[in-house]
């Protein structure tokens, strides 16, 4: 798991990024097979970026569509990282396989985790739900996040890490500092 802040600078969350990605294993070498079984999250950046991009426009979640993601290669066996900024408060974070998947997504937001954000925090993490669960529904995003914890009544805003695991994938938040706080995506171990 990485464990970076928002405060890193790039070059650490491209090196960390880059040494998680190395690590992961793909099902088969694209070069070698028509067929490509995806790793990961099992779908590419493009096919990430128009899932995120279709809840935003089904759910009219104003201000969350992706552009362009900011794509950077790796040297090592063909990985690499993605990153788009939202806001100057939240950015999203990837790392990508040598088959080209998603091997796992991370949302940073920053600002005081003890103040009212707008919700588009939360919002954005119920965009990635969805993204990653084709046949969930907007309430079915809303039903991992209170497995995690976060809409109980009870949340210490200050030191908070909760985590649930869904159709494979473990989606965690956690609260580093009163100032960050990171959604992410992985394969469940």
């Amino acid at each position: 798991m990485l464990n970076l802040s928002l405060n890193s600078t790039q070059s650490e969350i491209d090196q960390a990024l880059e040494h998680e990605s190395s690590d992961a294993t793909t099902e088969k070498n694209p070069a070698t097979s028509p067929q490509i079984k995806l790793s990961g999250l099992h779908m590419t950046t493009d096919e990430f970026k128009n899932k995120f991009n279709g809840a935003v426009g089904k759910y009219r979640l104003n201000g969350l569509s992706i552009t362009r993601l900011n794509m950077k290669e790796s040297s090592e066996q063909g990985t690499g990282t993605f990153e788009y900024v939202f806001n100057d408060e939240l950015r999203l974070v990837g790392a990508v396989n040598a088959d080209e998947s998603i091997q796992e997504v991370r949302l940073y937001g920053t600002g005081d985790t003890r103040k009212p954000t707008g919700g588009i925090f939360m919002t954005a993490i119920a965009t990635l739900i969805l993204t990653t669960n084709s046949e969930y529904t907007y309430n079915d995003a809303q039903d991992v996040i209170q497995d995690i914890g976060l809409l109980d009544r009870d949340v210490n805003q200050s030191d908070f890490d909760g985590a649930t695991v869904r159709n494979g994938f473990e989606y965690r938040f956690s609260v580093q500092d009163h100032e960050h706080s990171t959604f992410e995506i992985t394969v469940a171990k």
